[in-house]
């Protein structure tokens, strides 16, 4: 393993959150109230939301948004992240091109999710709300909302996904030992959980019904909020700091990334990333390739269309605009359980729809092999979803060597796989598949959005 490390100090963490809805041309069409059809207010969202997430979510005026101090202090916990040049993998791949990576995944919890999990807790605490309710496909997110709900003395209720509570019972434990509450999606607490296992018994959830089990929840309940790990705007907004971190090491690195790679689930990494970097295409006119790696069960971004759809497969969210491959598509039970969800969130999505953003879809055995080769070079297990970012990566590289062309190329490493070790185990004994989708299914997913819009 041959690898340098570019490292920032404390005083290099962002104070503001780079908010890209201001700088961009074409706005994000508005979400719309799932019962009237007519775009949202703020007011819709006070009941469901904190009112200070709120305020961000609306926000298209202001490209920097000011951290809190209390908020800052925390990250300092592990922030400012490392940027590695990954020579082990360039030399395994004999390319030209040069590998950064972006290293979220030295979190306490082993992930980039921290980012936004305390700005929400932080902003539910000061509203003065004692509860609050999420959801969680592999559990990262899960672990994360576990670890800020009990720092601001918030009671937690988690909804994991049931293929991914039994995949992965070990991310179950780390949110359980922080305090958290945990139940396997669909479940008989909620109506929403009760109507899919009444239609559906042997159903192993999806990232869409585990959020319309944790919206009911946080209706019913008294002094409750609900939050969310991805796909709306104020959480691609926390999310900002990791590539405002890399932006000054990639100065420091004296190279600028030709190619700009993550995994996309619903958007949060990628646009943690990718936003700060996209803010000076949207400006400058500069020259980067920005490129989603979505899993190929799950191609809402490279074969979805461009609708509005529900955010949960119940139908209690807002109408988002959004690539979606309909919101009660059910994709095949790979281990990247983050990235099982149908759609995109609307800033992605304009973005991608106005041609800022390219897409890759990957399927499963690719994306593991990928994982050992940066293992064996890198000596970091990836998680699965990260893996997705790798397996784009590594096929850049080799774009590069065919073409004799030197380029630099930056990923996100999103979080580490040591929890997802039974995955690794499936892999190595030939026990994974790849899943597919048809373009019947997804079409079929798609013509029920006639019946809402």
């Amino acid at each position: 393993m041959n690898t340098k490390k570019f490292l920032l100090q404390e005083k290099d963490i962002p104070t503001a959150w780079y908010n890209i809805v201001a700088d961009m041309k074409n706005k994000p069409l508005p979400p719309l109230n799932p019962k009237t059809k007519k775009p949202l207010n703020p007011e819709d969202l006070y009941p469901l939301f904190a009112k200070g997430l709120v305020d961000q979510e609306v926000n298209q005026t202001d490209a920097w948004i000011e951290i809190p101090e209390e908020v800052r202090d925390m990250y300092k916990i592990w922030r400012p992240t490392p940027l590695v040049r990954a020579f082990g993998l360039e030399k395994a791949l004999d390319t030209p091109a040069h590998i950064y990576f972006k290293n979220e995944s030295v979190s306490p919890v082993g992930s980039h999710k921290l980012n936004s999990a305390i700005p929400q807790a932080y902003f539910c605490k000061k509203e003065g709300v004692t509860n609050i309710t999420t959801e969680t496909g592999a559990g990262q997110w899960g672990a994360a909302m576990s670890l800020a709900a009990k720092h601001f003395g918030l009671e937690l209720a988690v909804y994991m996904v049931k293929i991914s509570y039994n995949q992965k019972p070990y991310r179950r434990l780390i949110m359980q030992t922080y305090g958290a509450e945990v139940v396997a999606s669909p479940s008989m607490s909620t109506r929403a959980g009760r109507d899919i296992i009444t239609k559906h018994p042997n159903y192993q959830g999806s990232l869409g019904t585990a959020i319309s089990e944790a919206v009911e929840l946080a209706m019913q309940t008294p002094n409750c909020k609900y939050v969310l790990g991805s796909v709306l705007n104020h959480v691609m907004l926390h999310q900002t700091v990791i590539g405002l971190e890399a932006e000054k090491q990639m100065e420091m690195a004296g190279e600028y990334p030709d190619v700009l790679i993550a995994c996309f689930g619903g958007g949060s990494n990628f646009s943690g990333i990718a936003y700060p970097f996209l803010r000076h295409k949207l400006l400058d006119g500069k020259d980067i390739r920005v490129i989603a790696a979505e899993p190929a069960c799950c191609p809402k971004l490279t074969r979805g269309e461009f609708q509005y759809d529900f955010g949960d497969e119940a139908g209690y969210t807002p109408l988002i605009p959004m690539y979606t491959l309909g919101h009660s598509f059910t994709p095949a039970n790979i281990h990247a359980g983050g990235l099982r969800y149908h759609g995109a969130g609307s800033i992605v999505s304009q973005l991608r729809k106005d041609g800022y953003v390219d897409a890759v879809d990957i399927p499963q055995l690719e994306t593991f092999k990928a994982a050992l080769l940066f293992a064996k070079t890198e000596g970091i297990i990836p998680a699965p979803e990260s893996s997705h970012a790798i397996a784009a990566t590594i096929r850049e590289a080799e774009q590069a060597k065919l073409e004799g062309k030197q380029k630099t190329i930056l990923f996100n490493l999103s979080g580490h796989g040591l929890i997802d070790m039974t995955a690794y185990d499936q892999y190595l004994e030939g026990d994974l598949t790849n899943g597919e989708v048809s373009d019947a299914d997804i079409a079929k997913n798609i013509a029920e959005l006639d019946k809402i819009i």
